[in-house]
């Protein structure tokens, strides 16, 4: 049971003087006016270094401090390092992440009589929220986790963008708080225990997965997507204290009554791609994309191709020369030269043998740090392969999970009419691991008395119920398992993207995920997404 954790812990002693070469930055807050230990800070954020592979920088101040390293995408020149503090010092921020709307923001800013140093999005952030505080979060259009803190106002704010593209961990010390892209960094801290969350545990053998804020070690949390929450210090109490978080946004698939024209929204779809994919490839470095030969990289990689004449291209395969069957389905590497041939990409392709997912495995947990979803070894290898000819690398996440695209999941409930019936027959239909039923038989006495074996069922209804679309109907059933797995199993995916990336010094970017394209998806009324209704 706790062999994931252990690995966790050899893998530290590994690679902790070596980490391997994207943003991150962590944060420590004591509760208390005890100051921050300088040797820590820097301690913790080095842990991150693979993260942030072209510098570093740092800010204390009593019971306050941040910690950052940065990988160069926009803007190359110092002046967009961090931690970023505004001119007139009030203000400090940490930021992990790319916001692509970042130049109209800043025209905006501009004629509110907003000065700016640098060319960098992180300029944009700190200055979007001097001026709009909280308000500011909703308007980024992006992928972004960011720590900002108000010396006068004694308040730090922590949040993260709506899907959940970059990660943002909070753990609870004696004594204080502290921050991180990744969960490592607090291992560098004299108060930080690693435990074992058996909560979280079951939970994960129920939906190799996890669903809320919880993770799989004990007193750290994430914060959740679409959300953020401030920590404030209170004069009376004469510590820091956090407020309940709050979500600034959540998806919310429903149907449309103006969306009646399946060629005009197919025609408007088209559009917000085109956009979004335009407005992702702003970069100072080079970038790429990956093909794995299926529509939503395709897609990428046909309007990216315009842009960039002979755009690199990766794809990772499998050594076939022993599959059979329906194993040697799962090799995409015929399809994505195809794709290749005709958007004349200049392609490279890695082909994965048995013994690599053992290979790998220490750096990969060392990496991952907990566990999420199936096989995700091939993520690792394919992104060191395109590590070593672009810094930036386009993604077709996301495609699936807005435009239905696994029916065989949807119509396991789409005919329950009571949603008690469709709680539990989605929820039976999750269940991946080990079905509750078997629990007694995976856990030892002393762990089942601490684990509610009703939790996970809980966790699922939960996530469900936040949804505020009708509960009725085939089409409403298929929107709320569409909301389902955009919260969790899409979270996920992410997760795994963005933390193997990394670990190359890698920046993943998702053009589905692109505020307006989102905002479209959500309204198309199921019919046109599933054509057997």
């Amino acid at each position: 049971m706790r062999f994931a954790l252990c690995l966790f812990s050899l893998c530290a002693m590994r690679y902790a003087l070596c980490p391997s070469i994207m943003c991150g930055f962590v944060g420590i807050l004591n509760h208390n006016e005890k100051a921050v230990t300088g040797n820590v800070l820097r301690a913790m954020t080095r842990m991150v270094a693979h993260r942030g592979p072209d510098g570093e920088g740092f800010f204390t101040e009593g019971p306050v401090g941040l910690g950052h390293r940065r990988l160069a995408v926009i803007d190359l020149s110092p002046a967009a390092s961090q931690p970023m503090q505004s001119e007139c010092g009030r203000f400090v921020l940490v930021y992990n992440g790319e916001v692509y709307n970042f130049m109209e923001l800043r025209e905006e800013l501009s004629r509110l009589g907003h000065r700016f140093l640098s060319r960098s999005d992180t300029e944009v952030v700190l200055k979007s929220l001097m001026e709009w505080g909280e308000a500011a979060i909703p308007r980024f259009n992006g992928m972004f986790s960011f720590l900002f803190l108000d010396r006068a106002g004694r308040s730090l704010l922590a949040a993260r963008d709506r899907y959940g593209i970059k990660p943002l961990y909070v753990a609870s010390v004696p004594g204080g708080y502290l921050f991180g892209s990744e969960i490592k960094a607090f291992l560098k801290h004299p108060g930080f225990r690693v435990d074992l969350n058996l909560r979280a545990l079951s939970e994960y053998f129920t939906f190799q997965n996890l669903l809320d804020s919880e993770t799989l070690f004990q007193d750290v949390s994430i914060l959740g997507p679409g959300s953020y929450q401030v920590y404030r210090y209170s004069r009376e109490e004469e510590r820091w204290r956090p407020l309940p978080p709050v979500r600034y946004w959540n998806f919310h698939f429903g149907s449309d009554p103006k969306i009646t024209d399946p060629e005009e929204t197919s025609a408007l779809v088209r559009h917000l791609m085109e956009k979004a994919v335009e407005r992702q490839m702003v970069s100072d470095v080079p970038l790429g994309s990956y093909l794995s030969g299926g529509i939503d990289s395709g897609l990428i990689v046909a309007m990216a191709s315009r842009r960039v004449p002979r755009l690199t291209t990766f794809t990772g395969g499998f050594d076939l020369s022993s599959a059979q069957g329906l194993e040697a389905g799962y090799d995409e590497r015929a399809a994505a030269e195809v794709l290749s041939n005709q958007f004349q990409t200049e392609h490279y392709e890695m082909v994965l043998h048995a013994g690599d997912m053992a290979h790998v495995m220490p750096r990969l947990i060392w990496h991952m740090e907990e566990l999420r979803l199936g096989q995700c070894y091939p993520n690792y290898y394919l992104a060191r392969l395109a590590s070593k000819f672009v810094k930036v690398v386009l993604c077709g996440t996301g495609g699936d999970e807005l435009f239905a695209g696994y029916p065989w999941r949807y119509f396991a409930s789409a005919n329950c009419s009571r949603n008690g019936a469709f709680l539990r027959n989605y929820y039976h239909f999750w269940q991946r691991i080990v079905p509750d039923e078997e629990k007694t038989s995976l856990f030892r006495p002393h762990v089942l008395k601490q684990i509610d074996p009703e939790a996970s069922f809980k966790a699922f209804s939960r996530v469900l119920s936040e949804n505020t679309h009708p509960r009725n109907g085939i089409e409403s059933n298929i929107n709320r398992s569409l909301y389902f797995e955009a919260r969790s199993f899409l979270h996920g995916l992410l997760m795994i993207e963005d933390k193997l990336s990394m670990a190359h010094g890698l920046e993943t970017r998702v053009p589905f995920l692109d505020n307006d394209l989102v905002d479209l998806a959500c309204r198309i009324p199921v019919r046109m997404k599933l054509s057997n209704l």
